[in-house]
């Protein structure tokens, strides 16, 4: 098969994946759960704030066991927070995974779509400058394609 030209498709994964109408809506709703997060962790960081404050104005005037228990106090509380916050993190990370999956297999099953429809030998994806260069006349943009296989 000396000669033969194998036929290929590309397009940039990220640029179709936010023309998705799907997207804004799951964009909205991760920022939206963030933003509670967010809300957390601020109130819990004033709550440690405020608590270390009222510590370093009594400290003076605290017997030696309630400074030790009240250094105690807010050494658990720091703590809790930063745990809080990794599990936060940790939890939006996952939603947000959880929350793309229909639309990474959307756009997954249009690509095997067109892929074959269009006897394509693979489809490239031109995001982070993967490709640097693609002959027109070798490969073809599958973009319009997508655009049309997603409505």
């Amino acid at each position: 098969m000396v000669g033969a030209q194998v036929k290929f498709g590309y397009f940039s994964y990220e640029q179709t994946l936010k023309w998705m109408p799907e997207y804004k809506i799951v964009v909205d709703n991760m920022n939206d759960l963030k933003s509670k997060y967010d809300a957390e962790t601020k109130r819990v960081e004033e709550e440690f704030n405020r608590k270390y404050e009222e510590f370093l104005d009594g400290q003076r005037d605290f017997a030696p066991t309630i400074l030790q228990k009240r250094q105690t106090e807010l050494q658990e509380l720091l703590n809790r927070n930063v745990a809080f916050k990794a599990e936060s993190e940790r939890l939006l990370a996952e939603a947000e995974k959880e929350a793309f999956a229909p639309l990474h297999q959307k756009l997954s099953n249009a690509l095997q779509k067109i892929g074959a429809q269009n006897g394509y030998a693979f489809i490239l994806n031109t995001d982070g400058n993967a490709c640097p260069y693609i002959d027109p006349t070798m490969g073809e943009d599958v973009t319009n394609m997508l655009k049309e296989a997603l409505k």
